[in-house]
């Protein structure tokens, strides 16, 4: 990430940084790694350590489902009704050691006074649909459809959706950095120029002024399999300035420039993330291969070390046979997958695609939940067989006719 300074701090770190009353600002240091990661420096009316009250929470634990099958999965949570807040209401539907990832479709703002601090992972929010605010120590994140929230581990925040809109989120938690791909940065960390996005297209949030309140105020802490409730006499976001490397931002899916070829392009131009054992990629409209015999449906290929997991945002997916918007396919390593049954031919001559989707792919075998399975289509494993006669004309003439609008891998 790039250098970010906000509202009042001292010329040089580490120095005496004084209110026009003469009380003392409290410094903060903000980082990762012990002190050799990436970090920020905040200022605080008052020191950050001062609860006065603490109580146990919930414990956090994820189970994995069994059918004592290794196939391919179709999770479909189009019909997930909203509930809880942005934490409560999350479904947890695949894990492993390096990320767990789910959706969350949040009814409501979280409590007044209450905030939530992830002390074990980074989170990334990509929204779906709704609008809203998302709250930070740093200043607040305004967000809508498309955009990716990334927020450090260890920010204090909070979600507060706009009144009346529906929220569909996909969330996910990972105890490493979520950052640009290395491959796109130079020795400077500055974003290189055949990157598919720039620091112009990752948002810092805006300091606003510092919230001297006082009275009961809530941060609801999660540390490896448990949350513990730590109670203020003021309000946390109480910074005046803060700078340094290590922030929340908001970047939407839309500023991303695809990358294309003569021929069909791997997965890893799509990369938008990297984290550790994982990487978080973005389909996104985009012109076709034009090469004069290029075939734009993607080819067959195997993960041989890799589960992939795409969550289907918009567009008519034609390579994929009854996968609907809001669902998640899953393709576990060492199974052949590719385009559905006439998706290949349909694809040829066309110029473009509409799609919009988020890739999860990991190197580690990601574990489902119950609630995935309960979200299971089991007969999706079945649908790259050639459907009968009638079924296969009927198909081949509505794909002639409306012709592939997006072949994700």
């Amino acid at each position: 990430m790039y250098y970010v300074q906000r509202g009042s701090v001292p010329q040089q770190r580490h120095t005496q940084h004084r209110a026009t009353d003469g009380s003392l600002y409290a410094e903060e240091l903000f980082g990762v790694e012990g002190f050799s990661g990436r970090s920020s420096l905040l200022y605080h009316l008052v020191p950050p350590t001062r609860t006065h009250k603490i109580e146990a929470g919930p414990r956090i634990k994820l189970e994995a489902a069994d059918d004592g099958l290794h196939r391919h999965r179709l999770t479909k949570t189009g019909a997930v009704e909203p509930k809880g807040d942005i934490v409560s209401g999350r479904i947890p539907l695949y894990f492993n050691h390096d990320v767990v990832f789910g959706i969350v479709r949040p009814a409501e703002a979280m409590p007044a006074g209450r905030f939530y601090r992830n002390g074990v992972a980074d989170e990334m929010l990509f929204v779906h649909e709704g609008t809203g605010v998302c709250d930070t120590i740093f200043g607040p994140l305004r967000y809508g459809p498309g955009d990716y929230l990334v927020l450090p581990i260890g920010t204090t925040w909070r979600l507060d959706p706009d009144e009346g809109s529906e929220q569909r989120i996909l969330y996910l938690e990972a105890p490493s950095e979520i950052e640009p791909p290395k491959r796109y940065r130079n020795d400077y960390g500055q974003l290189l120029e055949h990157s598919p996005y720039s620091q112009r297209d990752i948002h810092a949030p805006e300091l606003g002024a510092a919230i001297p309140d006082e009275g009961d105020f809530v941060i609801d802490v999660r540390s490896t399999d448990r949350i513990t409730t730590y109670h203020y006499r003021h309000h946390p976001f109480d910074v005046v300035g803060w700078d340094g490397y290590l922030w929340p931002f908001r970047f939407n899916i839309a500023d991303f420039q695809p990358i294309t070829g003569r021929v069909h392009q791997p997965p890893p131009v799509h990369q938008t993330f990297q984290a550790r054992n994982f990487v978080v990629c973005s389909f996104v409209p985009r012109k076709f291969d034009y090469h004069p015999l290029a075939i734009p449906a993607p080819y067959n290929h195997s993960n041989i070390n890799s589960d992939e997991v795409i969550y289907y945002v918009a567009g008519n997916f034609m390579s994929r046979r009854g996968v609907e918007i809001a669902s998640f396919t899953v393709h576990p390593a060492g199974i052949p997958h590719g385009p559905h049954p006439g998706t290949v031919e349909a694809s040829i001559g066309k110029e473009r695609t509409e799609e919009l989707a988020v890739m999860v792919d990991t190197f580690h075998p990601l574990e489902v939940t119950k609630a995935a399975m309960d979200l299971d289509d089991d007969r999706y494993p079945y649908s790259w067989l050639p459907p009968d006669a009638d079924d296969h004309a009927r198909e081949a003439s509505e794909l002639a006719e409306r012709g592939p609008e997006a072949f994700p891998d």
